[in-house]
C-alpha cells in the first residue's frame, strides 16, 4: 500500500528510478516524456476529450502491461463490459461528481478525482458515494503538498497524486517533498523506538530475514536501491559494506496497516544470513532452490560432465525437454503428473539459467500474461495439432468385451525417430510415482512390524491371518500333489539345478601382478535372501524353483520364501513342495510392497534378510527400489523387474501359429505385460495370419480377459529386413527375444541386449519359463542393457585378497606412496614409507 501515487510529469532518470521502487506510478497518455525503462506497475491517465473511446487501443494498452486505465467518464461509459473492473478507474472532477450512474460507479475500481483543493470533508463524502471504490485526487493548483496533507488523506481512506515535479530527491521545501518524506508520510510505527519492522524477501517473495527499519534508512534505500536497515545497536546498516553480500532493491511495500515494510531484494554474496546461508529461517526449497544449483553448476560444472553437455548442446537440451513435455502429457494420476513436472521445470529452468534467465524474469513475464484482457485463439500450432496424423503413431486399440483382440501395427520406415522412441516405451507407470505410492505401505511395516503386515495382508491379498510365517518342517498335506504335476517339478528342478551348478566356481583366482604381490578373487555365499514369488492372477512354483535352487546352489544360510496366500490363508502346494525341495528356511505368507518391506526390514516373525529377488507388478519393482535405497534397511536387490514382456522376430519362414502361441504367452501373465512381434517384410497374407491365429488362440484360453488388456497395449513392427530387426530388438531390450528366422542361430551373435534368447521354431519361450534350465528372472522393461537375469552367481559375493611380500613391498611401496603423495593423502603415503624404512634397516 502506497502512501501517494506519483504522476510522471517531467524526464528525471534518478527519481523515476526511486519512484518504480515503492509502488504503481501514473503516466500521462497525452505527454511524451522519455523514460529509462519500463515501469513495473503503470496506471494510464487519459485526460478529457472530444475523441470517442477506442476500446481496441485501450485493450492493447492492458495487454501490454498496464496495470490500470484511468479514463474520463465520457469513455468509461463506452468501455464498460469490455474492460474488467479492476482495470478501470474514473476520472471525475468536482463537478461532475453527480453525473455518475450507479452502471458506472459498480464497474470501476477506484475514481480519480480532480480538485483544487484539498477539501478533506468533501473528498470524504464524495467517497461514501463510491464505496468499495479506491480514491485518488489530484490537485490542480497551489504548491506541493505536505507530509501532513498526504497523512490526513490517507487517514479518511485516500491517496494523494503527486506530479513529478512537486518531487524530489533533495530536502524538501515549499515547492517540492522529498519522495521519502511522502512515502513515509502515512507509516507509523507501535514500537517506543519509532522502528518498523521490515521482512526481506527475494524478487519471487521468499523470506531472506527480519529487521527493522528508520526513517533514514528508508530515505536511503529508496534513493540508492540499496538495501539499507537500522540496527537497534549500531545504527544505520548498509547491508554488505563490510560482508559484501550487497543488496539491490527491487522495491519497498508497506503492509495494509502501514506499520511495517517488505523489501524485495537481489541479494548478492554468500546470502543474506550472518551465517553464510541464503536466508535466516531456512535453506531456498523449490525452484529457487533448483535456480541456486543450476546457476552453481553452469559455473563449475565438470568438463564433459552430463550437466556440462546440457548446457552447452542445445540440440541435446532440446531433445530433454521434448521428451520430459511428451511424458507430462501422458501422465494421468496426480502423482504422476507432479513427478513429471518437476522433470520439465529442472530442464525448463536448465534452459534458463543458460539464457541468463531468472525465475523473477519468467514471474515478470507470467504477471504481464496475466493482465492481458483479450487472449490469443489458443489453437496448437501444426505441427502439434493432432490433426495432422504423421506427428504421432495411431492411437492404441482401445478394448472391448467382445470386440477382436488385435494389436497395434507400426511400419519402422515410416515413423519419426521421436515416434520410435515411443516404441520403444513401455506400458507401465512412472517409477517415481509408483515408488511414492508404495512409500505409505513401506513405512508402516518398518514401524509396526507384523500388524501391519497382517492389515494389508487383510486389506491387498483378502486373506485373514493369524501369523505371518510358515518355518520348516512344512507339513505333509500342505504338499499334496497329483503325481504327474511332482514329477514335472523335479524333472524341472533337476535340469535348473544342473545348469546353476555349472556356473558355481569354486576355485579362488589368484594373480601375480608383480613378483611378490599376489592378488585374489573368491566367492561366498549371501547369508541372508528373500525370494519374492508372486501370487496374484496365476499360481507360479516356477518362479520358485528359478530363485530357490540357485540360492541351494550357493549356499545361502537362510532363504525366505514369500508369496501372497489364498484365501483361505494357506500357500499352494505347489510352492510349498518347490519351498521344500529348495530347503527354504521360512515362508512368509504376504505379498506385494509389503512382502519386500518386512523382508527388507525384518518384523518380529519375519527374518530380515540382504539381499532381495523375484518379479512382480509396478507395485513390488517400486518396492524394491525404495527399499535398496534405504541405508537403514542395508538390503540390495536382484534387478527392478516389473510386467512380463516378449519381443519375437518372425521373417517368411515363422509358423503362424507358434508365433501367436509365443506372444500370447507372455500376455497372458498380466494387464500390463506387452509383447511386440518384429515382422521382418512380411506379405501382408502372412501378417494377417499371424494376427488371426493371435484372436483363435486367445478366445480359447481362460485368461482371455487379460489378454484383451496386455494385446491392447502391445505393438506389430514391420521393418525391411534383419538388421533393422536385430537393431531394434537391441534397442528395445527384451526380457525375452524369440527368433523365427531362417538364419536364427547365425544371429544369436549379434544379439547385445535381451534377458534369455529362444533360438528356432522348436524352443519356445515355455520352455525357459519352466524347465529347460535356465533361468526365467529376467530383466524387464528395457533393464536388459544393463542387468542380466538371475543366476547363481547372484547369490554370490565377491571378495578380493592380496598378499604382499618384503620384497614385492620393496618394488611396489614407492610407487603406491608417490601416487598417495600425488592425491595430498599423507597418511596413505606414511603407511608404506614405514615399513619400507624397517626393511632397510
Amino acid at each position: 500500500m502506497s502512501s501517494f501515487l506519483p504522476l510522471i510529469s517531467e524526464e528525471n532518470e534518478a527519481l523515476f528510478t526511486a519512484l518504480n521502487r515503492i509502488g504503481p506510478v501514473v503516466l500521462s497518455a497525452q505527454s511524451s516524456i522519455p523514460l529509462p525503462g519500463s515501469p513495473d506497475h503503470p496506471y494510464l491517465l487519459f485526460e478529457p476529450t472530444t475523441d470517442p473511446a477506442d476500446l481496441g487501443t485501450l485493450v492493447d494498452w492492458l495487454n501490454e502491461g498496464v496495470e490500470k486505465l484511468i479514463l474520463p467518464l465520457s469513455w468509461a461509459k463506452d468501455v464498460i463490459g469490455s474492460i474488467p473492473p479492476e482495470r478501470l478507474v474514473l476520472l471525475i472532477d468536482v463537478a461532475n461528481v453527480s453525473a455518475v450512474s450507479d452502471k458506472v460507479r459498480s464497474n470501476v475500481s477506484g475514481v480519480l478525482l480532480k480538485t483544487t483543493t484539498l477539501d478533506l470533508d468533501f473528498i470524504s463524502s464524495i467517497a461514501k458515494f463510491f464505496i468499495n471504490s479506491s480514491i485518488y485526487v489530484l490537485q490542480t493548483s497551489g504548491g506541493a503538498p505536505t507530509a501532513s496533507n498526504i497523512r490526513q488523506l490517507r487517514g479518511i481512506g485516500a491517496t494523494l497524486i503527486l506530479p513529478t515535479s512537486q518531487i524530489t530527491l533533495e530536502a524538501s521545501s515549499h515547492r517540492r517533498i522529498n519522495v521519502a518524506d511522502a512515502y513515509l508520510a502515512s507509516l507509523v510505527s507501535d514500537r517506543a523506538d519509532g522502528l518498523y519492522p521490515t521482512v526481506v524477501s527475494t524478487e519471487t517473495g521468499h523470506s531472506l530475514g527480519l529487521v527493522y527499519s528508520s526513517k533514514e534508512s528508508v530515505k536511503e534505500s529508496i534513493v540508492t536501491g540499496k538495501g539499507v536497515y537500522q540496527s537497534r545497536k549500531h545504527g544505520l546498516w548498509r547491508k554488505g559494506e563490510t560482508s559484501g553480500a550487497t543488496q539491490d532493491v527491487v522495491s519497498i511495500r508497506a503492509d495494509c496497516d502501514s506499520d511495517s515494510l517488505e523489501f524485495r531484494v537481489v541479494q548478492h554474496g554468500a546470502g543474506f544470513c550472518h551465517l553464510n546461508r541464503e536466508s535466516c529461517f531456512t535453506e531456498a526449497s523449490g525452484l529457487p532452490a533448483l535456480e541456486r544449483t543450476l546457476a552453481s553448476r553452469l559455473a563449475s560444472a565438470p568438463e564433459g560432465s552430463y550437466t556440462q553437455r546440457l548446457f552447452n548442446d542445445p540440440k541435446l537440451l532440446q531433445s530433454k525437454i521434448m521428451e520430459e513435455a511428451d511424458e507430462l502429457c501422458h501422465a494421468e494420476t496426480k502423482e504422476e503428473v507432479a513427478f513429471e513436472a518437476a522433470d520439465l521445470f529442472y530442464f525448463a529452468l536448465t534452459k534458463c539459467t543458460a539464457a541468463g534467465v531468472t525465475i523473477a524474469d519468467i514471474e515478470r513475464s507470467l504477471d504481464r500474461k496475466a493482465k492481458r484482457v483479450t487472449r490469443r485463439a489458443g489453437n496448437a500450432k501444426p505441427q502439434w495439432s493432432s490433426e495432422k496424423k504423421e506427428a504421432s503413431p495411431p492411437a492404441p486399440v482401445q478394448p472391448t468385451a467382445d470386440g477382436p483382440i488385435t494389436m497395434n501395427t507400426y511400419d519402422l520406415s515410416e515413423v519419426l525417430p521421436e515416434q520410435r522412441a515411443q516404441l520403444l516405451r513401455r506400458p507401465v507407470l512412472n517409477s517415481g510415482a509408483m515408488i511414492e505410492k508404495v512409500r505409505p505401505i513401506v513405512d508402516e511395516v518398518r514401524k509396526r512390524g507384523d500388524a501391519a503386515l497382517l492389515e494389508f495382508t487383510e486389506r491387498f491379498d483378502k486373506a485373514k491371518l493369524s501369523s505371518t510365517v510358515i518355518f520348516p518342517p512344512f507339513a505333509p498335506e500342505a504338499m499334496q500333489l497329483p503325481d504327474d504335476i511332482k514329477r514335472s517339478i523335479d524333472v524341472a528342478y533337476s535340469n535348473i539345478y544342473k545348469f546353476h551348478a555349472a556356473q558355481i566356481s569354486s576355485a579362488p583366482l589368484v594373480v601375480e601382478t608383480m613378483p611378490g604381490v599376489v592378488c585374489s578373487r573368491f566367492s561366498r555365499a549371501i547369508a541372508r535372501v528373500g525370494l519374492y514369488v508372486p501370487g496374484g492372477t496365476a499360481i507360479l512354483p516356477s518362479t520358485a524353483l528359478m530363485l530357490g535352487i540357485p540360492a541351494q546352489v550357493a549356499g545361502c544360510r537362510e532363504v525366505v520364501l514369500a508369496t501372497p496366500p489364498r484365501a483361505d490363508g494357506s500357500i499352494s502346494p505347489e510352492v510349498m513342495y518347490v519351498a521344500h525341495l529348495v530347503g527354504a528356511s521360512a515362508i512368509l505368507k504376504a505379498g506385494g510392497a509389503q512382502a519386500v518391506a518386512a523382508l527388507a526390514y525384518g518384523t518380529e516373525t519375519v527374518p530380515k534378510v540382504d539381499k532381495i529377488f523375484g518379479p512382480g507388478n509396478q507395485w513390488v519393482t517400486a518396492a524394491k527400489m525404495l527399499v535398496q535405497n534405504d541405508t537403514d534397511a542395508l538390503v540390495s536387490i536382484d534387478m527392478p523387474a516389473g510386467p512380463s514382456e516378449v519381443l519375437v522376430i518372425a521373417d517368411h519362414t515363422a509358423n503362424p501359429a507358434f508365433v501367436a502361441a509365443d506372444l500370447l504367452s507372455q500376455a497372458e501373465h498380466g494387464v500390463d505385460s506387452q509383447v511386440v512381434l518384429v515382422a521382418v517384410n512380411l506379405k501382408p497374407d502372412h501378417l494377417d495370419a499371424i494376427e488371426h491365429e493371435v484372436e483363435v488362440q486367445a478366445l480359447a484360453l481362460e485368461r482371455v480377459d487379460i489378454v484383451r488388456q496386455s494385446i491392447a497395449k502391445s505393438n506389430i513392427v514391420k521393418v525391411a529386413n534383419v538388421d533393422e530387426a536385430v537393431a531394434f530388438s537391441n534397442d528395445y531390450a527384451p526380457e525375452h527375444l524369440i527368433l523365427h528366422l531362417e538364419t536364427a542361430k547365425d544371429q544369436v551373435a549379434r544379439v547385445e541386449n535381451a534377458g534369455s534368447v529362444f533360438v528356432g521354431p522348436y524352443t519356445p519361450e515355455s520352455c525357459g519359463d519352466y524347465a529347460s534350465g535356465t533361468n526365467h528372472t529376467l530383466p524387464t522393461n528395457g533393464y536388459a542393457r544393463q542387468f542380466s537375469g538371475v543366476n547363481t552367481q547372484s547369490f554370490q559375493k565377491h571378495i578380493t585378497s592380496q598378499e604382499i611380500s618384503p620384497d614385492g613391498l620393496g618394488d611396489l611401496g614407492p610407487v603406491v606412496a608417490t601416487l598417495a603423495d600425488c592425491e595430498g593423502l599423507q597418511a596413505h603415503a606414511n603407511a608404506v614409507r614405514i615399513r619400507l624404512q624397517t626393511l632397510q634397516k
